[in-house]
């Protein structure tokens, strides 16, 4: 289909973008990478009057590691994760999920921002930031605030971001080192959207689970922070009875809707096996 009408934005500042969007108000979207924005409004799920397009905000854009914290910037590609030489070496899990994103083209265009702000439960980078607690800074022309990933969807295409809002900024609390890691993502062919994904990030101390992550992508309204799955894991061996019951509590809170990719049963079967998967994958990578 052809979307509707609009006109068409291009700053060369964050302020200059922001400005343009508290001016349009709800009437006014941002444009990332356009692969989320751009099918919605092909298919009429999404109508705005204005894009503002931010492709030549360089100050969106960049890798930032220290103090604690990586920071990077909204209009990061995900190809510049996935090869981010700094990444790999704090937070390596990024990389991995940046991979399995898509296809060469679109990672090359996709952006972090665009990933994460735009509440597609198939997109995989909100149930990362959630199993990594990470934090959104949102801004508008009148200031800022932070948002925790963890807070910040509400449903399909449904989130904390108001009008004239736009995401500018990813903040991710440094992994301690040694930690594991793991995305797992069942998926039918290459660039589809997960049937179910989860991502695990576990510390290990005295050959016990001392912490524990997990997350789930695609199988629910909303990927899924899976609270009571990571506390079951802490202070285990991480046997087989430990990992199986966390993937059971993971599983208890999967929501999936058949589809093409299989009926609710089987979707919510594989929440449970991708989060066994991945548990076992970053035990395995845990030093």
């Amino acid at each position: 289909m052809i979307p509707g009408q609009f006109d068409y934005h291009r700053p060369s500042s964050k302020q200059e973008a922001l400005q343009l969007l508290s001016e349009f108000g709800g009437g006014g979207r941002p444009l990332a990478g356009g692969h989320s924005i751009i099918p919605m409004m092909k298919l009429r799920l999404a109508a705005p009057e204005h894009l503002v397009d931010l492709g030549a905000v360089d100050e969106l854009k960049g890798i930032s590691v220290g103090g604690g914290t990586i920071e990077i910037g909204a209009m990061t590609t995900q190809h510049e994760l996935l090869v981010s030489g700094e990444l790999a070496k704090v937070c390596p899990i990024i990389g991995e999920t940046s991979a399995l994103i898509a296809d060469p083209q679109v990672r090359y265009c996709g952006t972090l921002g665009g990933n994460v702000a735009n509440g597609d439960p198939g997109n995989d980078m909100p149930g990362l930031m959630l199993c990594l607690n990470a934090s959104y800074v949102l801004e508008s022309s009148g200031g800022k605030r932070e948002v925790a990933a963890r807070e910040f969807y509400h449903g399909i295409y449904d989130t904390a971001l108001e009008d004239g809002e736009m995401l500018t900024m990813v903040r991710i609390p440094t992994p301690p080192k040694g930690h594991g890691y793991a995305y797992c993502k069942l998926k039918r062919k290459v660039g589809d959207y997960a049937t179910a994904a989860a991502g695990a990030i576990l510390t290990m101390k005295g050959g016990a689970c001392e912490s524990a992550s997990i997350a789930l992508t695609n199988v629910a309204d909303t990927a899924l922070y899976a609270a009571e799955a990571s506390d079951s894991l802490a202070g285990s061996k991480l046997d087989d009875d430990a990992i199986a019951r966390a993937a059971e509590l993971a599983k208890s809170i999967a929501t999936p809707v058949a589809d093409m990719r299989g009926s609710e049963d089987y979707r919510r079967s594989m929440a449970g096996l991708m989060t066994a998967r991945a548990i076992r994958l970053a035990a395995e990578r845990a030093s």
